[in-house]
């Protein structure tokens, strides 16, 4: 079977079959990719997805309700916590993202809605070839985000949100996946 060349390790594979770039349509989910690809900036994903189990039990299965709540010493617990990234700009963004996050959940109804609305409502399937670090649709979703309070979004780390989230199919050309995302 033929896959993306970047799934080498069992974990990455796993990801790659079952996740990376399937459109995804529930907030909690998207939140979720939001703040592992914000943790993920200077890091490999697979160490990020390696400590994706902590980061669930850390940040409140990413209910963004409940994160939004996180208080000073709830913060300095996770800045203990040795199975997530004990980055204090990156920790303190997630909580500031839950909160804007909630905000245009408000004002669109969905996260969802207000993501898919950038790309027309449905996956925009790339050439297949090399994928690009950014993109203009990546940049729109990084100023808009950062206009509404998000941090960690810059337009790279978008690009790979739009990718793992399934608004860009960036499978190669021979990828099984290609098809079926």
């Amino acid at each position: 079977m033929k896959r993306c060349a970047w799934a080498q390790s069992p974990a990455m594979i796993e990801y790659h079959d079952r996740e990376w770039g399937v459109p995804v349509h529930d907030d909690r989910v998207l939140f979720e990719f939001v703040t592992l690809e914000g943790a993920q900036a200077g890091l490999s994903w697979e160490t990020i997805l390696n400590k994706r189990g902590a980061y669930r039990r850390a940040f409140a299965g990413f209910d963004p309700a409940k994160v939004a709540r996180f208080t000073a010493p709830r913060q300095r617990r996770l800045m203990q916590d040795a199975g997530i990234v004990r980055n204090r700009l990156k920790i303190n963004s997630t909580i500031t993202n839950a909160r804007a996050f909630l905000d245009v959940q408000r004002e669109f109804g969905s996260f969802d809605r207000f993501l898919w609305d950038f790309a027309g409502g449905r996956p925009i399937v790339s050439r297949g070839g090399r994928p690009p670090a950014r993109t203009a649709l990546s940049d729109a979703l990084s100023k808009e985000l950062k206009r509404r309070g998000f941090r960690y979004v810059g337009t790279t780390i978008c690009y790979a949100f739009l990718q793992a989230v399934g608004v860009v199919n960036d499978h190669a050309s021979g990828c099984f996946r290609r098809k079926a995302s």
